[in-house]
């Protein structure tokens, strides 16, 4: 099975010069996003993973279901506001302002080892927020785990040292 072909390109989304991977094709073929969990489970086990972080939101749908799998707790790593008992808190720069981060304080802690995951690596800010977040709560973050990294925009070297694993890569 090749995971490409299922992924769409969508020019000019969400604003123009920008091209899209769209995973939803993925998504609805039972045996691609079957794959997908079992790759994604497979290098969680390698890292002796204890919870998986899922960053919003196609983070959730490909992080729960790893999660199932491996019969370790999810953890959503949500936008500000969302999560509804007591949080902690990470603002990250992009391209143009400023955005955070949000876990619930008792989500993670010391002696947690965690898997991040994520569909796309592009710059690598959120996911690199995302991991401040839970080692500042005193986990160790084994690894990033998504689908689709684009290598262009180096987001796995903002990652560093920590391990990245993608599925597929884009120039």
């Amino acid at each position: 099975m090749n995971l490409r072909d299922l992924v769409r390109d969508v020019p000019d989304f969400p604003k123009p010069g920008i091209l899209f991977r769209d995973i939803s094709p993925v998504l609805a073929d039972a045996p691609a996003f079957q794959a997908v969990t079992e790759a994604l489970s497979g290098l969680s086990r390698v890292h002796g993973a204890t919870k998986v972080v899922g960053i919003e939101s196609r983070g959730f749908i490909l992080g729960s279901p790893v999660a199932n799998r491996l019969g370790l707790p999810f953890v959503p790593c949500r936008k500000p506001g969302k999560l509804p008992a007591k949080t902690v808190q990470v603002r990250y720069d992009l391209e143009y302002g400023t955005d955070a981060l949000e876990l619930h304080a008792d989500a993670v802690g010391p002696g947690d080892r965690v898997i991040i995951i994520d569909d796309l690596l592009a710059t690598g800010g959120t996911a690199e927020a995302c991991a401040r977040l839970c080692e500042g709560q005193g986990a160790e973050v084994c690894a990033l785990l998504v689908m689709i990294e684009l290598l262009a925009l180096g987001g796995a070297a903002r990652f560093a040292p920590r391990h990245v694993y993608s599925l597929l890569k884009y120039a």
